[in-house]
Order: C-alpha cells, then structure tokens, then sequence
C-alpha cells in the first residue's frame, strides 16, 4: 500500500468527541471511537476542513519551525502570493521580499513568478487539445489527491504540471547553485505554506517522485517575525519579479482569469463547493467548459487555515495590488520544459474500495447493504460515523458494530420498556380478574 504522509494530526486531550468534524470531511476520513476522535490516514488529503471546522482547536498541522534556517548554508525563501494579503499598506510585493531577507534568508524566490510560467505552459498544453476537455488544474494537492480517492474517472482531465510552488524550488535552487557554487544539498528552499496540503505535498508529492522543497513553514509561523522586519524597511529593494497574473494565483479564480486564450472557464472553492462540481464533471454535465480550477479552502489560497488574516480583506489587498502591478513579467521561451511536467503517473488510490478483489467487493458491498437497511437513515452521527452508509461500511470491514448505532439502541430499549409494561399491566389485569372471581 501507498505510503502517506500526513501534516493534519489530531491533539486527543483536547477533543471532546463532538461530531462537528465527521460531517464535514469530504473522504470520511474520521470517526469518533470511545469519546475521541480518530483520523483514517488512508483516507485524509489534508485539505483542513477538520482544522478549521473544529471549536476545540484538536486538529492541527504539523509543520517546519522557522530555526530550520539554521540546518543550511544557504537559504531561499519561497513566499506564496497570498502571503502578500497578511499585511496592511502594500503597494508592491518589494517590502515583504526585503523583510524576508532581514529574518534570516539568503534569497527569495516568488512563487508567484513561478505561476505566470504555468499559466503559460497551461495556455500551451490547451492550445495542442492533448488533453481530455474540461482540463483540471492540478495547483491544489488536496483538491488533485480528493480526484485520486473519489473521482478516479476524472484522472484524466488533470493538468500534468507541477504546482507553482515545486517550479519554484527547481528553479530557486539551480539559480542559488550558479550564484553560490554551493552543492545543491548545501542550499535550503523553504516554502512558506498556507494550507496544510502544501505541508503535505513536500513529504508525498503528487506527479513527481521527489520534492525539490527542503522545509515548510506555516505562514501564521513567519508572520510575527516578518512583521517587526516590516517596520525597519523604509526603501526595500526592487526585488518584486512578478506581475498581476501571478499575484491572481492568491484568490479563486485567479489562475483561471490569466487563461487569455479561453473564457469557458470554471472556478469553484470551499470543499462542499468542489464536491459538488467534481460529481457534476463526473456525470458529464458541464458542456463547453475548457478548464476547471478548483480550490480546497474558502476563497482560494488566501482562505488556508494556516494563513492570519481573514480571507476576504486579504483578497481586497491582493486586488489593490493587483491593479498597481503589471500585467505578467514571465513568459516561456521555447517549448514547455521537462522540469514543469510531471515525471509520474496519476493513479488511483482504492482505498475506499470495499475489498481487495472484486468478488470481495461484491460481497461486502451486499453485506453493507443488508446493514444499511436496518440503519434509521437519519445520518445523525452519534455513532460515530458521518452517516449511515459509513457506519454499514465500518461494520463489514469489522471497525464498528451494529449495536454502536445509539438510534437503534434506543428503539430496542424502548421496546424492551414497553414490553416490560405491557407485562406489568398484564399480571395486574390477572391479580385483579382472580380477585374478582374469589
């Protein structure tokens, strides 16, 4: 089996076995088992929905602490344009970059001129038709890793390339390299991570067999640091090497609207958002739609659950700067290289399937359906499953029992209740006949 890597993990003595986040996992990757809850490795793509929903804060992501700085001779930090939407009176992306230099890093690496380079190759790969219409951008892990599990009919339709922020460390670290001459271990590309996805995508990456990312630090991390450096730059250096089209990659819709050569775009955000359009791709009822961008968190990038600011101001930021910058600095030339293009195979990840073989399947999946029937359908979640049909499956791969459903345990004790007094009411209604007859 696949190995995962996980950065969402759970904090057991905070939770308190409330259901908030089995309803709304899109993979029904947690359960609540004897008063905690417990999260299917297998299952999770780390999208953050459980870390954002959860009032008890007993989900978080585990990610790389700013000290990693240390673990290397030479270090470019690798900023996500949303990072640009954290602070306040920004007319340019120059007083963050130089900020980021004045924390400890060597060099910066925008992953933003990153992304105008796979809006490029992106408006190439559609020109050709190589690939099966609508076209599904492959920028979210959580939202490409949610196809693997799901939607494995859609496999496709994604977009062979790697996302923005892998380009970038390939290409930060063959420009540090002929700076430097340093060896290529010698050098550290940190990304600078809103969402835990993207903590996840260093350690299993999804189309490639390594990840040129060394560490990745959460951006609500970095912010108190980078926001002191802030105050002592008063003429940062023009550092600043993407436009307007790079910095839209921070918002929903963003990557789509740079598509020049189409308008039959789609763009959709929030899980329950993109579950619903992935099913309607799946059934083949959007016509005449080239490309499809999809994002995990509520507004695009902006809205990762490792970020500080809310979403929607830091999307007005980003749109003013927007209008300031011009419209891209970065083209291809030539071809679209090797580098950007996965050098694996999307594949499917059966870990929702019933059994190993399909006569396996076959019978489990009547087995569940025989449970499902005596199931009160009300998907209720005391059970500890998000539904009845998760609890009827839980039950034939063994990880729950019938009687854990607390609806039908009520049901049976109620009858037991009622048959208890109707044999009460009985042996009085025979007390009260003898004694009439005597």
């Amino acid at each position: 089996m696949e190995r995962f890597v996980h950065s969402v993990t759970l904090q057991k003595q905070l939770c308190t076995g409330c259901i908030n986040c089995i309803k709304r996992c899109p993979t029904e990757a947690i359960r609540v088992r004897e008063g905690k809850a417990h999260i299917l490795a297998e299952r999770c793509i780390d999208c953050g929905e459980c870390i954002r929903i959860c009032p008890h804060h007993a989900k978080r992501a585990v990610s790389d602490a700013l000290e990693v700085l240390k673990e290397f001779e030479y270090t470019v930090a690798l900023p996500p344009p949303s990072l640009y939407g954290q602070y306040n009176h920004l007319d340019d992306q120059d007083r963050v970059l130089d900020a980021l230099r004045r924390i400890g890093f060597d060099a910066v690496f925008e992953v933003a001129k990153a992304a105008e380079l796979i809006s490029d190759a992106t408006r190439r790969i559609l020109a050709t038709g190589s690939i099966q219409k609508p076209v599904i951008s492959s920028a979210c892990p959580a939202v490409t890793r949610l196809i693997r599990v799901r939607f494995p009919e859609l496999i496709e339709h994604v977009l062979p390339l790697v996302p923005p922020v892998e380009l970038a460390a390939r290409m930060a670290r063959r420009e540090a390299m002929q700076r430097t001459g340093l060896p290529a271990e010698k050098i550290g590309c940190i990304a600078l991570v809103p969402c835990p996805a993207k903590v996840t995508a260093r350690h299993t990456p999804i189309g490639s067999s390594h990840s040129e990312i060394d560490r990745s630090v959460a951006i609500k991390d970095v912010y108190p640091a980078l926001l002191a450096a802030m105050s002592h730059v008063e003429r940062p250096e023009h550092l600043a090497a993407a436009g307007s089209i790079g910095l839209g990659w921070a918002e929903s819709g963003g990557e789509a609207a740079g598509l020049v050569s189409t308008e039959n775009y789609l763009a959709a955000d929030g899980v329950e958002n993109i579950m619903r359009v992935l099913e309607d791709l799946e059934d083949e009822k959007y016509g005449g739609i080239d490309f499809v961008e999809l994002r995990a968190c509520a507004g695009g990038c902006v809205g990762g659950v490792l970020q500080v600011e809310n979403p929607y101001i830091a999307k007005t930021k980003i749109k003013r700067m927007r209008r300031m910058a011009p419209y891209a600095q970065n083209r291809l030339e030539g071809g679209v290289p090797t580098e950007m293009l996965w050098d694996t195979d999307l594949t499917y990840a059966p870990v929702l399937e019933l059994g190993a073989t399909r006569s396996e399947r076959f019978e489990r999946y009547n087995q569940m359906q025989k449970i499902l029937k005596g199931l009160p359908g009300l998907d209720c979640g005391s059970c500890g499953a998000p539904t009845c049909e998760a609890m009827a499956e839980d039950v034939v791969r063994g990880k729950a029992q019938i009687t854990d459903c607390t609806v039908l345990m009520r049901h049976r004790l109620e009858a037991m209740l009622r048959a208890k007094e109707e044999q009460e009411a009985a042996r009085a209604a025979g007390g009260r006949e003898e004694a009439v007859v005597k």
